[in-house]
């Protein structure tokens, strides 16, 4: 091996695991063992399309794309605002986020179940009302559903235009069927099960859409100030430019409006140019996972 060939190595593996530290935690390594490493029945077996989806790296645009579509429903980002601590503790909440996706989608049906139900007991405890005094709890069907409907959508549009492998209509309509049965275990009415009823329910959520000043608020700090050092924040940016640009155009318009940095108004074929190269790179930094999965094979570029 050469000298270069050695520092390249070591610069890929420094790089790797200072961003599965950022997205995963300091429990990560533990987590990632028990997931995989667990064995026993899944909720998805090897070769269902979420696992592929899931662990591609356009889920780092998928989900920030998901973030700021959901902040436009007024009653889910008064909820968010209120009790998610997403700006005190930006990547807690990332890394709770991104561990029970992993659970979810590659852990034993009892994690599975097990880490549901935790999500549910805290969704049991918010309520509130927004500045204009309607009142929300965060199991609401309804708002459930929505978080879940923006979340089908912008993951599985990240995945078409910046995944590995893209979905033929079949893997997309098994996707969105996959991912409901997730969103019934914690209390969505009716999830979408394929693109035409996830088409559907998009528009029917379309007339209670709108942004306000928490969603401004949300787009200026996940867009503007991201708690980032500086040399990762030319990358995020690239990250940042294609998430906006996948949202619908409306919505598009909506992040737009706030007084946002020019990532949210990027030409179309720009954003995508920046998406391509920052997932490309994420998919080279980020290592397989150490231990090998019972259910199935592990890819290289899977997102854990």
């Amino acid at each position: 091996m050469t000298r270069a060939t050695a520092a390249v190595r070591k610069l890929r593996r420094q790089a790797g695991e200072a961003v599965f530290l950022r997205v995963a935690g300091p429990d990560g390594a533990r987590n990632r063992e028990r997931i995989h490493g667990t064995p026993g029945p899944r909720w998805f077996e090897p070769g269902r399309p979420v696992r592929q989806v899931h662990g591609d790296a356009s889920m780092f645009i998928g989900g920030l794309a998901a973030l700021l579509l959901q902040s436009l429903h007024p009653l889910a980002m008064a909820a968010v605002a209120a009790h998610s601590g997403y700006r005190g503790d930006p990547w807690g909440r990332l890394q709770r986020t991104s561990t029970f996706l992993a659970v979810t989608t590659f852990g034993t049906g009892a994690d599975a179940a097990a880490a549901v139900e935790r999500v549910r007991e805290v969704h049991a405890r918010i309520r509130g009302r927004t500045a204009d005094g309607v009142p929300y709890r965060a199991d609401d069907p309804e708002l459930l559903t929505w978080v879940h409907v923006a979340e089908a959508y912008c993951f599985l549009r990240a995945h078409q235009r910046y995944g590995r492998h893209p979905l033929d209509p079949s893997g997309r309509d098994g996707y969105l069927a996959d991912i409901a049965r997730v969103a019934r275990a914690l209390g969505a009415e009716r999830p979408p099960e394929d693109e035409r009823e996830l088409a559907l329910r998009m528009a029917g959520y379309r007339p209670s859409l709108r942004p306000t000043p928490a969603s401004r608020d949300t787009a200026r700090f996940l867009l503007t100030d991201p708690p980032l050092p500086g040399a990762a924040r030319l990358p995020y940016a690239l990250l940042a430019a294609a998430a906006v640009e996948l949202l619908p155009p409306w919505a598009r318009s909506a992040v737009a409006s706030a007084p946002v940095p020019v990532v949210a108004r990027v030409p179309a074929p720009v954003a995508r140019a920046g998406g391509h190269a920052v997932t490309w790179a994420l998919r080279w930094v980020l290592y397989p996972p150490p231990p090998s999965d019972p259910s199935g094979p592990s890819g290289p570029d899977e997102v854990r």
